[in-house]
C-alpha cells in the first residue's frame, strides 16, 4: 500500500544518474515530484518520462523538483536520460529499499505471469516534506498533465 497523503515523506538517499548521492531531505523548502516507475527505456516508462520532460518548463516555473526512481542501475539511468534528453535526476533503487519504504513494490501480472515489481506511483511532496498528493495506477501518457493540475492546489 502506498503511503497516504498527509504524512511526512520518508527520507532516503539514493545515487542519481551522475553517481551523486541525493537525499530527499536535501530538497526541503521546495516541492518535489517523486515518481516511481518500473524500468528504463520501456514503452510506458519512456512515455511518462518524456511527458515530464516536455512539461519541464512548467515545473521549473512552479519551482518544482522532479525525481524519477526505479530499480535500474546508475548506468541504465545514464543511457535512458541521454537517449531521451531528460532534464531531471533519475535515482537508482537497485535493491528496491525505497520502493518498499513508499509501499510501491508489490505483486504484478504481465501476460499471465506473476512477479514482484514497481507499482507505478507518484508522490507530490510539499515544501515542508509532507505528502500532499498520491497518484496511483498512473497512466503514463496523461500523468504529467494530471500532476500539473494537482499542483494548482498547493
Amino acid at each position: 500500500m502506498p503511503i497516504p497523503s498527509g504524512r511526512s515523506a520518508p527520507d532516503f538517499e539514493l545515487y542519481d544518474d551522475t553517481n551523486k548521492l541525493l537525499r530527499l531531505s536535501g530538497f526541503k523548502g521546495k516541492p518535489v515530484i517523486l515518481y516511481f516507475y518500473p524500468a528504463d527505456d520501456t514503452p510506458g516508462c519512456t512515455k511518462e518520462a518524456c511527458n515530464f520532460r516536455d512539461d519541464y518548463s512548467a515545473y521549473q516555473k512552479a519551482g518544482i523538483t522532479i525525481l524519477g526512481v526505479s530499480p535500474d542501475s546508475v548506468e541504465s539511468h545514464v543511457k535512458f536520460k541521454k537517449k531521451y534528453k531528460l532534464p531531471f535526476p533519475l535515482l537508482a533503487d537497485k535493491d528496491h529499499h525505497v520502493c518498499d519504504l513508499y509501499g510501491v513494490w508489490g505483486p504484478k501480472k504481465l501476460m499471465g505471469r506473476d512477479y514482484e515489481g514497481v507499482l507505478r506511483t507518484t508522490y507530490l511532496v510539499d515544501s515542508d516534506g509532507q505528502i500532499a498528493h498520491v497518484f496511483e495506477d498512473v497512466r503514463p501518457s496523461e500523468h504529467s498533465a494530471e500532476v500539473l493540475e494537482a499542483l494548482k492546489s498547493l
